[in-house]
């Protein structure tokens, strides 16, 4: 079974690599004067010495080629029964995983002579496109696709009851295997505006857990009728009675409008769960 998994992997591994060479192809043969702002500007490294009619590789070889990977916990749960949050054998095989794909990418590297890399990704339109898919094929399977969205990355489950400090330890070990980008979030109840020492303490944490990347989310509501600013419930404004609120949430690595959001990631939004401190 093991000798099969690892095939496998290395199999999608490598027509993956080839698939991001083939694009890499089709762009180097562009010339300068088909991208006159960005490479005739010399905005590129590269592109100083490149006239209109020369090709643009020189150029983009220095920019990365990405391999993503998403559901690391619905793997883990698949092949184990548990995902990474739950037990140290799951995390023992999570970091395998995520430790082999980031040599596979090394060694497509060195191969390609290209700047191949490993990145831990939202996949906002795949994270419930790919979920759909197995679905469809494999049936609803508990722990695995029997919600409308694959987690992120590495990710602890959205849904998971862990104290913020455990999602912080899980999680930050994967973070430098994942050398394209990488991001570990926690999510708080309220803005922490009135504890900046626990503020400190999460960040300090972050830090010594290794993580690169790191975000704290809490709710930014915006009342359209008042401009009040706060946690708005769903009955409305605390302050004037309207239901016409603006919710801003973290997405990804990024801040957006809940509207704007496509349906896996609302999915996603509505099952996260506070992370709290241990004592609470």
């Amino acid at each position: 079974f093991q000798i099969s998994l690892h095939t496998v992997t290395v199999v999608k591994l490598e027509l993956t690599a080839r698939q991001l060479y083939h694009r890499y192809r089709v762009q180097a043969n562009l010339k300068v004067k088909d991208m006159p702002f960005l490479m005739g500007q010399n905005l590129y490294l590269g592109a100083e010495e490149l006239g209109p009619n020369d090709t643009i590789e020189s150029a983009i070889k220095h920019g990365t080629l990405s391999i993503g990977f998403i559901g690391l916990a619905e793997a883990l749960f698949a092949l184990l029964g548990e995902h990474h949050a739950q037990s140290e054998n799951a995390q023992r095989v999570g970091l395998e995983i995520v430790a082999h794909m980031a040599e596979k990418v090394d060694d497509f590297a060195e191969s390609y002579d290209l700047n191949y890399t490993l990145l831990a990704t939202p996949a906002e339109g795949l994270a419930g496109r790919f979920l759909k898919i197995d679905r469809k094929e494999y049936g609803k399977i508990a722990g695995v696709t029997d919600k409308d969205f694959y987690t992120n990355s590495f990710h602890v489950p959205v849904n998971y009851e862990i104290s913020l400090f455990d999602k912080i330890t899980k999680e930050g070990p994967y973070h430098k295997y994942c050398n394209a980008g990488h991001i570990s979030y926690v999510e708080l109840a309220s803005p922490p505006i009135n504890n900046l020492e626990a503020l400190e303490a999460i960040l300090r944490h972050m830090k010594d857990s290794d993580i690169g990347y790191a975000g704290i989310n809490f709710p930014i509501d915006f009342c359209m009728a008042c401009h009040y600013q706060g946690v708005v419930g769903e009955e409305g404004c605390p302050q004037c009675g309207s239901t016409a609120i603006r919710r801003v949430r973290r997405i990804t690595g990024y801040f957006s409008t809940t509207d704007r959001f496509n349906d896996a990631k609302l999915a996603e939004l509505n099952a996260r769960v506070y992370h709290m401190k241990p004592e609470q």
